[in-house]
């Protein structure tokens, strides 16, 4: 998959993360990136708070290199957008272009994932 910088709102800088454009978003890009626990965690997090959140607001049960593989797989699949404020790399779920590609999918798919967590007593 081919990543193009798409930041609207600001110029190009060397600190401009890649993000695929909603053309180039994939479902099987979409459904392997979801398809981890703790991916699955961080994107439920992102959609339960419904703003941008730095890295640090994430507590996750692995290693802050394990963590920025996490969110780099998220931000090329298209499922969230990275861009820095200051030294923070904020993070935020692409909800709009995923509901205008796939209707319906992150919503069943976070509905299901919220069953299973209440199942399995996981938060």
């Amino acid at each position: 998959m081919r990543a193009t910088v798409t930041t609207a709102s600001s110029a190009p800088s060397s600190r401009a993360l890649p993000h695929p454009v909603r053309e180039e978003i994939r479902l099987e890009g979409v459904l392997h990136a979801l398809s981890d626990p703790v991916r699955l965690r961080i994107v439920r997090r992102l959609a339960a708070e419904g703003v941008e959140l730095s890295c640090s607001h994430f507590d996750l049960p692995v290693t802050k290199s394990t963590t920025t593989h996490h969110f780099r797989v998220l931000r090329e699949s298209g499922v969230i957008r990275q861009t820095y404020e200051g030294t923070a790399k904020m993070n935020g779920l692409r909800r709009a272009d995923l509901d205008d590609l796939f209707p319906g999918l992150l919503d069943a798919l976070l509905a299901a994932a919220a069953r299973q967590a209440a199942r399995h007593g996981v938060r």
